[in-house]
């Protein structure tokens, strides 16, 4: 097989050493910046994303903030359930890490001793980043993309074939698709309860959101009367 992949007669294999070769390339640090992007940043940076998301739609309330806290609560849902649908693709399939069987990585993460296909983080982020999608477009479009360039990372290191990615990118969406339906309407209803909490409700939305603000009272205060409106006006 390392005959095969060094002729190039492998697209799958020729793309690995292509990318991975640019780690050769590159100076000693910047391979230790893509080591710790790769292996734990972008995981933060989309976990961070999430957070932010979920800030933003509580402070704008409105009548769809339980759905879409429902939605971005999904997305580390469907992440997590990805990664346990791995389990079994594994242990099926039993691809081994790509140093494994060819020569000449420039493997940056040492101690990978299980199976390659499919990656586990390129399967979270994507899972996550369509997740987002589901809640909110823009926030989505930034969690896929920082997805993509997981995906990127995983390969330059020298520890996923890009078809180990593609195939992560493939479960992560399709769980966090196909469940989507079912998963918003056992949640929605979740949140729904959740908001009309007295003491839990900030989670879906903020007490001061936009759309209250002009109905907000101090105790005590008089309402005014559709009368007292009219003459107002």
């Amino acid at each position: 097989m390392a005959v095969l992949a060094e002729s190039g007669s492998n697209p799958d294999v020729g793309l690995l050493y292509d990318i991975n070769g640019l780690a050769k390339d590159a100076p000693h640090w910047f391979d230790r910046v893509m080591e710790f992007v790769g292996e734990y940043g972008l995981l933060v940076a989309m976990v961070l994303l999430v957070l932010w998301c979920w800030w933003s739609v509580r402070r704008r309330g409105g009548e769809d903030a339980a759905s879409s806290v429902a939605a971005l609560v999904w997305a580390p849902l469907a992440a997590g359930l990805a990664v346990l649908v791995n389990v079994p693709i594994r242990g099926f399939v039993e691809r081994p890490r790509p140093f494994v069987d060819h020569r000449g990585l420039d493997v940056l993460v040492s101690g990978k001793t299980d199976f390659s296909f499919v990656s586990d983080h390129a399967t979270i982020t994507m899972a996550l980043g369509v997740g987002l999608f589901v809640a909110h477009r823009r926030f989505g479009l930034a969690g896929i993309g920082l997805a993509l360039l997981e995906g990127f990372c995983r390969v330059y290191m020298g520890v996923h074939y890009p078809t180990d990615v593609v195939g992560g990118f493939a479960l992560g969406t399709a769980v966090a698709l196909l469940l989507s339906p079912l998963a918003m309407a056992l949640l929605t209803p979740l949140m729904k309860a959740v908001q009309r909490s007295p003491r839990a409700g900030w989670l879906v939305r903020a007490r001061t959101a936009p759309d209250d603000r002009d109905n907000t009272l101090l105790p005590g205060a008089h309402r005014p009367t559709k009368s007292e409106k009219d003459l107002a006006a």
